[in-house]
């Protein structure tokens, strides 16, 4: 049995860590979705979420640069178009279909200021709901305000401790643990005290994730970048390179096979940007260098659709360009002269 477990979490590493590919995040909360929707004079409801992820799943040649999704609870169960199951219509690209399954953050309580994600009970018996509508991995994320005082020890220890108790539960199933703490941007720190987080934050999840016996060889990392907060000067990206880099390599096993960045709040260009920086300085750096990008894929194809089923093709063709200059990302060779040219 354990055997079973451990050849279908290797199929998904080998399916989903690849060269030039990354994961497209489009696990967006209903009151996420809401806020993705609004300035498109889209209203959320369950057949535009439908129609919005149908668009993605179904975009032509996105299996060339996307090998995994994360889904939204609500889209395991529906249907494209044509009347496929959105993971099954995933798959047939090649692009691996997984599954958010935390149920949000609230205040950690003995730590002011510091979030914790809630979701843990029951987990087991969801995953294997979700496995059987297609899942072959899932995603599970902490966030980590950055204060004078925040993250606090509590803090980081709590939200490491659920990590990793999730982590070990999707490993038992024989699905791949996407591990996500995100040092959020929001504030005026600089870099120098994203970095600082951002290593504490990772140091404690690793811990946590060895002490839970969670094997590093069948999960994916997928954190912050190490970026200045919104409020503070706008750092390049050579500085977002090498800052990240360093943080990266005295925390993360070599045993990962990828490490996966959010987007965290940048643009779509300037996410493209940092993550070329990253590969070009990445050196020998023991892991592949990709993207789990949600908005920073996304919000092109978004201002491009507007709920509108003509502007369908537009949209998709927004989506694969942005998954294309990612894709050249990933070897260092993207240029920002590239923006707008095909």
């Amino acid at each position: 049995m354990m055997n079973d477990r451990l050849a279908a979490m290797q199929a998904t590493i080998d399916d989903m860590v690849q060269e030039g590919r990354g994961v497209l995040a489009a696990d967006e909360s209903l009151p996420t979705m809401e806020k993705r929707f609004k300035p498109i004079g889209v209203k959320s409801t369950e057949e535009t979420r439908r129609a919005w992820r149908s668009l993605l799943v179904t975009t032509p040649g996105l299996g060339e640069y996307i090998s995994g999704i994360i889904l939204f609870e609500e889209t395991l169960g529906q249907k494209t178009d044509d009347g496929v199951s959105i993971p099954e219509a995933a798959a047939r690209q090649g692009i691996v279909p997984g599954v958010k399954v935390d149920k949000g953050k609230g205040p950690l309580s003995g730590a002011p200021g510091d979030l914790i994600t809630r979701g843990l009970d029951g987990l087991g018996e969801r995953l294997q709901t979700y496995r059987e509508q297609g899942a072959r991995f899932a995603k599970w994320r902490e966030v980590y305000p950055i204060t004078r005082h925040n993250p606090t020890l509590l803090g980081r220890k709590a939200n490491a401790e659920v990590l990793a108790r999730y982590a070990a539960v999707c490993q038992e199933l024989g699905i791949v643990p996407i591990v996500e703490p995100e040092v959020l941007m929001d504030g005026d720190h600089d870099i120098d005290r994203c970095a600082e987080v951002t290593e504490q934050v990772l140091h404690e999840v690793f811990h946590a994730l060895h002490l839970h016996r969670v094997r590093f060889e069948y999960m994916l990392l997928k954190p912050n970048m190490v970026l200045p907060g919104k409020e503070c000067r706008r750092a390049e990206p050579e500085e977002v390179a090498e800052a990240t880099l360093r943080v990266l390599r005295r925390v993360v096993p070599a045993a990962v096979p990828s490490i996966n960045f959010l987007s965290g709040g940048q643009g779509p260009e300037e996410a493209t940007a940092n993550l070329n920086a990253i590969n070009q300085a990445r050196g020998s750096a023991p892991w592949q260098l990709s993207i789990s990008y949600g908005r920073a894929l996304q919000q092109p194809a978004l201002q491009a659709w507007k709920g509108k089923a003509e502007n369908r093709e537009a949209a998709q063709q927004a989506l694969l360009e942005r998954a294309r200059l990612n894709a050249l990302a990933r070897r260092g060779e993207y240029d920002p002269s590239m923006e707008g040219a095909s």
